[in-house]
């Protein structure tokens, strides 16, 4: 969608991550030698900007961050960017506007992401990202070098994957199936690196034990009516298919896809659903109505939240250097564990 891209590649990556905003007045901040932020009055500032800030995950992640935020006497704003890609871009204009210290940032669209690199370096504000991946040189997050990434707090995606496709075998092999009659549907938003990331970790953890089902990778916009959609005409494409393994990038895709089959009369216990978040599964699970999701990987969005905010601040405040990436921890869960497990469902 955007085509503008970021001059002098080498050097972005370093100077976004860069501090010091110019002290002029009350309120703003000086950059001492070590990187720290010192403040001449009031507090240290970050806006946290999110995608699809309605998302349950993304609900817990601002809860998460608004938490530690108070804890550590952090002045914190949250930003919901929808699924908008222009927004994304304005809104990073005004938190740089409105002297925010540092920006941490789920962009709707890798697209932008040398954009908003830029923005950030012309302002020398601080810039991390949490769950997904943006590229300081080009929009591809995939083509882009490991130094060229910007700092993220997030989740290991091939640690992710790596669940969900071992689940999904173990399922697979408890269901006595046979390959030549089921399929796996893969699900996610393509340009998104860690959803890549995910699926490519799954299919290499089911094979194992699943050799020879025939894989179908089915590109979605990450929503479950966009799954839905989607997975409805690879049904229909492929006539015959008994039984459906269904992994994605997250509970969107897989709930999208689960829903799909059954509307289709595929039986509940003819697909296993093996969902990424478990904010979504644990409806069904709730409900306590037989369901195609068997499983899903729960994924705690306060926990990034909550270390996203906490590394930022430890940047600012004490000139700690950004990790290339920080991980918080995951656990598997299904209709009988998911409530001990506290996985929040409303």
């Amino acid at each position: 969608m955007f085509t503008s891209r970021s001059r002098g590649a080498a050097a972005i990556l370093g100077a976004a991550v860069a501090l010091g905003l110019t002290a002029c007045s009350t309120g703003q901040s000086s950059a001492s030698g070590d990187g720290k932020v010192e403040k001449v009055g009031g507090k240290i500032s970050i806006t946290y900007l999110q995608k699809q800030g309605d998302q349950e995950y993304f609900i817990g992640e601002a809860a998460g961050a608004k938490a530690r935020a108070a804890k550590l006497g952090v002045d914190l704003t949250v930003v919901n960017l929808g699924n908008d890609a222009n927004k994304t871009v304005s809104e990073v204009q005004s938190a740089i506007a409105q002297k925010s210290n540092g920006l941490i940032i789920v962009v709707p669209d890798p697209a932008v992401g040398p954009q908003v690199v830029q923005s950030a370096k012309d302002a020398k504000v601080a810039l991390l990202t949490s769950d997904d991946q943006i590229c300081t040189t080009g929009p591809d997050p995939t083509a882009c070098t490991s130094s060229d990434l910007v700092p993220r707090i997030g989740f290991s995606g091939a640690q992710m994957g790596g669940e969900v496709g071992k689940r999904a075998a173990a399922e697979y092999k408890k269901a006595g199936w046979k390959a030549a009659d089921t399929r796996i549907i893969s699900a996610w938003k393509q340009d998104v690196t860690v959803c890549g990331d995910r699926v490519k970790a799954a299919k290499a953890a089911f094979s194992a034990d699943g050799a020879g089902v025939k894989n179908i990778d089915v590109a979605t916009d990450n929503t479950p009516t966009g799954a839905q959609d989607k997975v409805a005409a690879t049904i229909t494409a492929n006539p015959g298919v008994k039984h459906w393994v269904v992994w994605g990038c997250n509970d969107e895709n897989v709930q999208g896809g689960v829903t799909a089959l059954q509307n289709a009369g595929i039986a509940p216990k003819n697909i296993i659903g093996v969902g990424l978040g478990a904010y979504l599964a644990c409806k069904d699970w709730n409900a306590g109505k037989p369901s195609g999701m068997k499983a899903s990987l729960f994924i705690n969005g306060s926990d990034i939240g909550a270390l996203a905010v906490q590394t930022m601040y430890d940047k600012l405040k004490n000139g700690k250097a950004f990790p290339a990436e920080a991980f918080a921890p995951t656990k598997m869960v299904d209709a009988r564990t998911w409530q001990a497990a506290g996985v929040k469902c409303s």
